[in-house]
């Protein structure tokens, strides 16, 4: 599946039109989430066939309606080794806010460190580390409480999204041109292709199975009606057949495209 988003995943230089800027940000925001969820949940079924029980790394991050939860959600291991490792030993939450938010600060410039020395993702880290001091500030407060669960799901969702582009650029001019075309601040005059060069039918439809499948299986009630469907005989045949086939189109789409590296290989 990462494959099929990289594979259309253009440059964001001058010569990218604005439709394409987004559909590329929102694509790596899939491909991301599927490359590193899925090679984590390889770990997991590898280690399950030698007897070995390991916790899950992901739990549907792009379901999370704050930066905060999102970061409970994201790369589990590394937030718990952060946080036994970092936060607590600089005393956690235990010495007043103002030793918090600093905590909270120096987690998060680590974590950006820690993906890379490049200026990117240092900001990238202190953008994440920003706005969990701002939830922090404000969680309790009668405006933030009352305010939809749905607004606060597409402001996350929306800070998300420009996270990582940021984190996908090389450097920030990269990350600045990819903004001024996004919001309407750099318009070319020549394109290379525009978007629906990119953004065919198949891309499309796979876009929109990737964002289904990063979301509605995460919701509750969904994991409990599967649930209670898988225990029946019918409902038994009907996911593993639907399992198989899944695998079946999964090495399929692997025979049928080049080599591509695991994008978390690289941090």
């Amino acid at each position: 599946m990462a494959d099929v988003f990289g594979a259309c995943i253009a440059s964001t230089g001058d010569y990218v039109d604005v439709v394409t800027v987004w559909g590329k940000a929102f694509l790596y925001m899939l491909q991301i989430y599927f490359d590193f969820s899925g090679y984590s949940d390889i770990a997991l079924g590898l280690s399950k066939m030698f007897g070995f029980e390991f916790a899950e790394n992901f739990n549907f991050p792009y379901l999370s309606t704050s930066i905060t939860e999102f970061w409970r959600r994201w790369h589990i291991s590394l937030g718990r080794w952060f946080r036994e490792y970092v936060y607590f030993p600089l005393g956690g939450s235990r010495q007043g806010q103002r030793k918090t938010i600093i905590n909270i600060a120096v987690v998060f410039l680590l974590t950006g460190i820690w993906h890379g020395a490049g200026w990117t993702y240092i900001l990238w880290g202190c953008i994440n580390g920003i706005c969990n001091i701002i939830e922090k500030i404000l969680g309790k407060t009668k405006l933030y409480i009352n305010t939809p669960k749905v607004v606060k799901w597409l402001f996350t969702m929306f800070i998300t999204l420009l996270c990582w582009e940021l984190f996908s650029s090389s450097n920030i001019k990269d990350a600045l041109t990819s903004f001024s075309i996004m919001f309407g601040l750099k318009a070319p005059t020549v394109w290379a292709h525009t978007w629906e060069y990119y953004f065919d039918l198949r891309i499309i439809f796979l876009s929109v199975i990737g964002a289904l499948g990063a979301t509605v299986f995460g919701i509750n009630s969904v994991q409990k009606a599967y649930k209670k469907f898988e225990k029946t005989t019918i409902g038994y045949i009907v996911t593993r057949t639907f399992i198989f086939i899944s695998f079946v189109i999964a090495i399929l789409f692997m025979v049928n495209s080049t080599y591509s590296p695991f994008i978390y290989f690289q941090y």
